[in-house]
């Protein structure tokens, strides 16, 4: 009695852990994140991608953006950008991968109130597509 007992009380703990592997929220985007506030290119992670170690793409601090934001500037189409995110044209004449989304909270877990990012339908996707896209808000420069 008391074994079943310690092994029920070991699934109860380690249901949660499961279920947080098969999380279909997290994409690469996020894991190597894409759309976090920076100052600097060291700010931005550094992470494996795929199971196979090979290495993501190595996102830069995009200070043209308040509150700077982890990306890829000069995507040329979506399979550019990493799982998560697709090319935007945005209006400072740049395309870049920005993180996709379906509500504002899902731009934001990586960035303070004062530089929040919108998810916005209207962007231009390069290529057209449909969806949603988390902007930050230009810094002005």
């Amino acid at each position: 009695m008391r074994k079943s007992m310690l092994l029920s009380a070991a699934l109860f703990l380690l249901l949660p852990l499961a279920a947080a592997c098969g999380d279909d929220s997290t994409n690469e985007a996020d894991l190597i994140g894409v759309g976090w506030s920076c100052t600097v290119d060291t700010d931005c992670p550094v992470q494996v991608c795929d199971d196979d170690a090979t290495p993501c793409p190595q996102l830069s601090c995009l200070t043209q953006f308040t509150g700077g934001y982890c990306g890829l500037a000069d995507c040329t189409n979506h399979e550019g950008c990493p799982v998560g995110s697709a090319c935007v044209a945005h209006d400072d004449g740049t395309n870049y991968c920005f993180r996709t989304c379906v509500d504002k909270p899902e731009c934001n877990t990586h960035r303070g109130t004062e530089e929040e990012a919108n998810c916005a339908a209207s962007v231009t996707w390069v290529p057209d597509r449909e969806g949603k896209a988390c902007v930050p808000p230009s810094s002005g420069i």
